[in-house]
């Protein structure tokens, strides 16, 4: 695989990564981070471990691995996931993890995660460059194996921009180089719902040969589905979905660096990943049957098919269900009544976080916010 013509968005190598160690452990914010995650190590911790590293591989399991199990122990009851058997026919291949996509950074970290638990090679990710606003971020994404999406450009330089990413992906899957991450859809899913992009798909196709079967089967697409008790950025989501109702929603400067440290300060309760079994050659030759304009819906269709009914659901899911009917359907079978008063007391205290500017509408972000918790049960 010829990685110089994808150097504008591929992973830093090792040199270039231990170059930015020395960068990154200098970065005056390390001690707070390092303070936070890792209080019995002091403020140095942090900045002497990365330093320390030799490689993306030593930096990734010997430093990240550990910021993910602190973020889990310090910030949620515990990490599960299942479906390890859908693995094991996928020994020495490289793969596409296409997954659902709640929370900026810790998807793709906790899904990483999971792989080194198992004692398997970590994946390339894919990921917005509007999450990028310093040099600082960029070799710590770099360093992590992070491919670039190139976000909030022209139709004509998008179109380029895609087929580039789609041969990069398509190269270092089929070259036996890596395997890669990237979400079902551009932004996170903030309305409880998850759908699969065919323009996803569509991107993917870019830099293949134009057969429907062989270009998709050679990705060896491999949905995973994660689920938060408590989803993360609740209430900024909760206030997106609001203002979006009265026209199209603009960002504020520095929301998505907000939003990451959000998800990893906020209290997530349970998380489970689950790992779905792959599409299959079979599948995609019965969706290639299909007249063309209607294979990547077909194929997204199929993927939430497997993403779907793999979502965790948590009591959250279920006590904000009832209270959108106005019943209690599954109280004393799932949750009890300390159960409902603690999400009703949790939803007060979120939503109070959203600011008085917005209070009398509190009703209608109430709604809203019950539905991001429901919307995964009545999705199935």
């Amino acid at each position: 695989m010829d990685y110089a013509k994808y150097d504008d968005i591929r992973p830093y190598s090792d040199a270039e990564a231990v170059a930015a160690f020395s960068r990154i452990g200098r970065n005056p914010s390390l001690p707070a981070i390092s303070k936070y995650l890792f209080p019995q190590n002091g403020f140095w911790y942090l900045s002497q471990q990365i330093r320390a590293c030799q490689s993306v591989d030593e930096f990734q399991k010997g430093v990240i691995a550990k910021v993910v199990e602190a973020i889990v122990d310090n910030s949620s009851y515990g990490f599960s996931y299942s479906g390890t058997e859908h693995l094991k026919g996928l020994e020495g291949k490289k793969f596409l993890v296409i997954s659902n996509h709640r929370d900026i950074v810790l998807d793709p970290a906790l899904i990483d995660y999971m792989f080194y638990k198992e004692g398997k090679e970590l994946l390339d990710l894919c990921i917005g460059n509007n999450l990028i606003d310093n040099g600082f971020i960029n070799d710590l994404m770099r360093s992590n194996r992070m491919v670039i999406v190139h976000r909030g450009i022209s139709s004509k330089e998008l179109y380029e921009s895609s087929l580039h990413l789609s041969g990069y992906i398509r190269d270092v899957i089929t070259s036996g180089n890596s395997s890669v991450w990237v979400a079902q859809k551009q932004g996170r899913a903030k309305d409880g719902i998850d759908r699969t992009s065919p323009t996803i798909l569509k991107m993917l196709s870019l830099s293949g040969s134009g057969d429907f079967v062989e270009d998709f089967d050679a990705l060896t697409i491999v949905p995973m589905c994660l689920s938060y008790e408590y989803e993360s950025c609740d209430y900024l989501k909760t206030r997106e979905l609001f203002l979006s109702m009265g026209g199209e929603y603009v960002k504020r400067r520095g929301e998505d660096t907000r939003s990451i440290l959000s998800g990893i300060r906020q209290q997530k309760g349970g998380i489970h990943l689950e790992i779905c079994k792959p599409i299959s050659r079979e599948e995609l030759t019965v969706i290639a049957q299909l007249p063309h304009n209607e294979r990547y819906n077909a194929l997204s269709a199929l993927i939430d098919s497997r993403i779907r009914p793999a979502y965790k659901l948590w009591k959250t899911n279920y006590i904000a269900a009832d209270l959108l009917a106005g019943n209690r359907a599954h109280q004393g079978s799932i949750y009890d009544s300390l159960d409902l008063a603690s999400f009703e007391d949790y939803t007060r205290l979120r939503l109070a976080k959203i600011g008085r500017r917005l209070d009398k509408h509190r009703d209608a972000l109430r709604d809203i916010f019950r539905h991001i918790y429901a919307n995964p049960l009545s999705n199935r």
